[in-house]
């Protein structure tokens, strides 16, 4: 049991759409991410998303609507829905979702296509 400082933890990596799991608990995983552009249009059949904004602000997208979410909000994307996050500018966020999710989903496979990959734990905490 350790603690993890999630600003150091963002500080160690800078890509885009490319979630870095951080912990794991129940069976869920607790990602950061970075986003910037907009993502690929995709649903999860069997499961929910939570995002967290940790810093800045992106645009959740569904088909028939759009939700704002900023610094301190967050949503819950449920299973089925099919979404895409937008972010004009980057953004921090928090996702909290079932171990081994495929971040694309049931969408087309891309270079974004990922389950994450784990933060060295030597990283998350500032000493």
């Amino acid at each position: 049991m350790e603690r993890i400082d999630l600003d150091h933890a963002l500080s160690r990596f800078d890509d885009h759409w490319s979630p870095k799991i951080i912990a794991a608990l129940n069976g869920q995983e607790v990602k950061l991410a970075k986003f910037r552009g907009a993502f690929d249009w995709h649903a999860h059949a069997e499961e929910d998303e939570l995002f967290l904004v940790l810093a800045g602000a992106f645009r959740m997208e569904f088909r028939d609507r759009s939700v704002e979410l900023e610094r301190g909000q967050m949503i819950v994307v449920p299973r089925g829905v099919e979404h895409r996050p937008v972010a004009d500018q980057e953004c921090a966020v928090l996702l909290f979702e079932p171990a081994g999710l495929v971040n694309t989903g049931d969408g087309e496979t891309s270079d974004r296509t990922t389950t994450g990959t784990w933060l060295d734990p030597e990283s998350t905490d500032q000493a």
